[in-house]
């Protein structure tokens, strides 16, 4: 058989995972990620979307590998395969898969590839099942035993055919994408950012579960300088790669800082700034119109997370809190912004807000009574509101 050199792949084969389990909900969820995928790709080529069962088609205009890279960042896609399209017809798709073939197998391997042909037909009116066209096609393209080995598990090159109502569509690749739901579908989240490892990836992970994720800082000039806002902004420019659109709002801390400094315990002062860095971010979270916020938190990890420590934190939150890293180790987190590309920026050395008058020894165990009482000497209502009007709103779109 004379191979072909193939073009460019016609479309890009997205395909889902949970979204097929949504039930009555599922056109919802469906639209959504359709126009989370227009979103993403915008800025590389005009696209055009067909729904079908399990499936969207997406066809670019131009650069369509360029398109898939996009679409490994969309969240609610499962995997993504570059394909080729024909008749309707096993001699075409033969020809289709021979001149696939030819060109994904080495020319002189030092030992046979392991292959398989796996094939999906939706149209019912194809003449041959499945399995009888995995066999049509592995007879009619392979070659002979020095060069491939059929192998049904796990195999290193796999052809995959799914046989549609208007056509036939081939492919070699299954490009995975991140899975979960798509962001917008599961309402809005305001996570409390740092330059750290964790929160980063706290937010990601509340996108992944549907999440449309805004972002607070709190900067604490002249204590801090500009180098550690302009870190956090990087690292919410990193994970606008995932949703469409990002605000970050920059709260100013220095004044409740010197505050609890000058009237607090010192032992208690994280536990307080915490405490106040929930009362603000609730604030903002409900002028922004978000239902919930996120934080980094992971369970013992350092001295402020104690499970007395958090409690007392929790306490001063006006809304519900999510924290999707209770559970991790350092190493989990860390292997996960990795993945996700923020790791590089969160380990450039820039302070936080929180080591700005640090106690010598934190307190281990808070009580929430000690921390009412430390703050019966504060002017917690006067601080938040200051904060809160102070707060600088910045919007990131995918681009940075």
């Amino acid at each position: 058989m004379q191979d072909t050199l193939l073009s460019s792949p016609e479309l890009l084969l997205v395909r889902y995972g949970e979204l097929a389990l949504k039930g009555g909900n599922r056109k919802f969820f469906e639209r959504t990620l359709a126009r989370n995928i227009r979103s993403a790709t915008k800025a590389v080529s005009p696209i055009d979307l067909e729904l079908h069962q399990g499936r969207i088609h997406v066809i670019p205009e131009r650069r369509p590998l360029e398109v898939a890279r996009k679409l490994r960042d969309v969240f609610g896609i499962k995997t993504i395969s570059p394909a080729w399209g024909t008749d309707n017809d096993p001699e075409a798709i033969v020809g289709m898969a021979g001149n696939l073939l030819g060109q994904i197998l080495p020319a002189n391997p030092e030992q046979p590839v392991t292959f398989r042909v796996r094939s999906r037909r939706a149209n019912k009116r194809f003449p041959l099942d499945s399995g009888e066209l995995d066999r049509y096609v592995a007879e009619k393209i392979l070659p002979g035993p020095e060069r491939v080995r059929v192998q049904l598990v796990d195999p290193e090159l796999e052809l995959g055919i799914e046989v549609r109502e208007q056509r036939t569509w081939l492919f070699h690749e299954r490009l995975r994408g991140p899975g979960g739901l798509p962001v917008g579908t599961l309402g809005r989240a305001l996570c409390l950012i740092s330059g750290g490892i964790d929160s980063p990836v706290a937010a990601w992970m509340a996108m992944k579960r549907g999440c449309s994720v805004g972002f607070i800082t709190f900067h604490s000039y002249p204590f801090i300088g500009e180098s550690a806002k302009k870190k956090v902004i990087d690292l919410v420019r990193v994970l606008g790669r995932y949703q469409a659109q990002s605000r970050i709002l920059i709260a100013p801390f220095t004044e409740v800082q010197t505050a609890i400094r000058d009237a607090a315990p010192e032992a208690y002062r994280t536990v307080l700034y915490r405490r106040m860095m929930q009362r603000i971010a609730s604030t903002l979270a409900l002028k922004y119109h978000y239902q919930v916020l996120v934080t980094g938190d992971s369970m013992g990890q350092v001295a402020s997370q104690t499970l007395e420590n958090m409690t007392c934190v929790a306490a001063a939150n006006s809304l519900p809190m999510l924290q999707p890293l209770i559970g991790f180790d350092k190493e989990e987190i860390i292997e996960r912004a990795q993945h996700i590309g923020t790791f590089e920026t969160s380990i450039k050395p820039e302070p936080d807000c929180c080591t700005v008058f640090q106690p010598r020894k934190p307190v281990i165990r808070g009580r929430l009574d000690e921390c009412l009482k430390a703050e019966q000497d504060l002017d917690v209502e006067g601080l938040v509101q200051r904060a809160t009007e102070a707060a600088e709103s910045l919007t990131l779109d995918p681009e940075g």
